[in-house]
């Protein structure tokens, strides 16, 4: 009955999200966008880039492209420690366009090999900009990305970062890659979209955002220890009383993991990462200074700590029972409810994508049941690997590792 009720509970608050999230997007996308005001702010450009060599040139013409200024804009990658040849494929690149906007920085074994908070560190002391964008080095954004993101910071001056929509460049590759292109849309539409619409709160990803640069002075830059270093430092712009807007018409395509081990250490680093975020401000849950972060702490208690361990718990009497080894006299009402959950999430999966050109396809909703039945499994087992490795890493005194994700040609 207690696995019963968690599952639901995450359930029917994933379902108000998506009607939030749709209803946000339907008001949303008929407005025009921001414009430029006339003093247009200088802006830094920074990508962390640890052996991107098979993908950092055709990241940084993406960025040379924005149809931003181009005397308003310089980009900066901290070439962090790597052993390839990305040094030599970035000077390249700055012969044509020449130093003044395109600044690498190099690192070794010493300063770098750090993770990412501390590549962006390191950037940041150099970056001229008094707004800071971030893209991760696989990324390839749209040419309006920036123009939009930085129009959308300037209308308020609570507003402290402004983030865009990812997608997926390579979902035609392989199966796992098409269930993480619903599953990034989806989260996005839901999560991002549905907290934006009821709480005015939203997640920096990874890439493709941007904050200002008085803001990220006053709180120490990011913070080296989180392998989630955008949800950790969210929560620090919230502490501040700052929002963070969602704006989705500032798109960026990236690459994903294309085999089970990469995506597997991946969101491995992801859930250790979000783990440390929710036990370091978990003390701010009952006070003052925590409400404005305190539904995106019982949001992520929940789905780490309440739910994962209800779905253990469920598969688990799941097996007895088709062992005959359990009994329940409860077990036609959770299978009724069993189905009808997974109904409610092939429907609101399949809402939230519908957002998008090309998505709205029934190939999609066989992938979102085999979704339900296969990827939330794989789920499960992340969610526990890293749940253990983050307690091992805690016992032991040991720092958290980051693996650097593998790239595509």
């Amino acid at each position: 009955m207690v696995a019963i009720i968690a599952i639901w509970g995450t359930l029917i608050i994933n379902l108000i999200l998506t009607v939030a999230g749709y209803t946000w997007y339907l008001q949303e996308v008929p407005k025009p966008d921001k414009k430029l005001p006339e003093e247009i702010p200088f802006v830094t450009v920074m990508v962390p880039a640890h052996n991107e060599g098979i993908v950092i040139v055709k990241t940084v013409l993406s960025l040379l492209s924005f149809d931003y200024p181009h005397d308003r804009y310089e980009i900066i990658v901290i070439n962090d420690n790597s052993s390839d040849n990305s040094a030599e494929l970035l000077r390249e690149v700055q012969k044509d366009f020449g130093e003044e906007r395109l600044k690498v920085i190099n690192t070794d074994n010493v300063t770098g090999g750090k993770g990412k908070s501390n590549a962006l560190n390191i950037g940041l002391k150099q970056a001229k900009g008094s707004v800071i964008a971030v893209y991760d080095a696989d990324n390839t954004p749209e040419r309006s990305a920036l123009r939009l993101l930085v129009a959308e910071l300037l209308q308020s001056d609570r507003l402290a970062a402004v983030i865009g929509k990812f997608r997926t460049r390579n979902k035609e590759a392989t199966v796992l890659t098409r269930f993480i292109n619903i599953e990034t849309l989806s989260f996005q539409w839901m999560a991002q979209a549905g907290r934006q619409r009821l709480f005015k709160l939203c997640t920096i990803p990874g890439t493709n955002y941007v904050i200002r640069r008085e803001i990220l002075e006053k709180i120490g830059g990011w913070d080296v220890k989180a392998l989630a270093e955008d949800t950790e430092i969210s929560f620090r712009v919230y502490q501040m009383g700052y929002r963070i807007k969602f704006q989705p018409r500032a798109v960026t395509w990236e690459q994903e993991p294309q085999t089970l081990d990469v995506w597997f250490h991946q969101r491995t680093r992801w859930v250790k990462g979000n783990i440390y975020v929710v036990v370091k401000n978990a003390k701010l849950l009952f006070k003052k200074a925590g409400r404005p972060i305190r539904f995106d702490l019982l949001y992520f208690l929940s789905t780490y700590f309440l739910l994962m361990s209800a779905l253990i718990l469920s598969d688990i009497v799941f097996v007895l029972s088709v062992a005959g080894l359990a009994h329940s006299d409860l077990q036609g009402f959770s299978n009724a409810l069993w189905l009808f959950g997974i109904i409610m999430f092939i429907i609101s999966t399949f809402v939230t994508i519908t957002t998008e050109k090309g998505e709205m396809r029934f190939s999609n909703v066989i992938y979102i049941i085999f979704m339900y039945l296969v990827y939330s499994q794989m789920w499960l087992a992340v969610a526990a690997y890293g749940m253990v490795g983050y307690i091992r890493e805690q016992v032991f005194h040991k720092q958290a590792k980051w693996y650097k994700t593998k790239r595509y040609k």
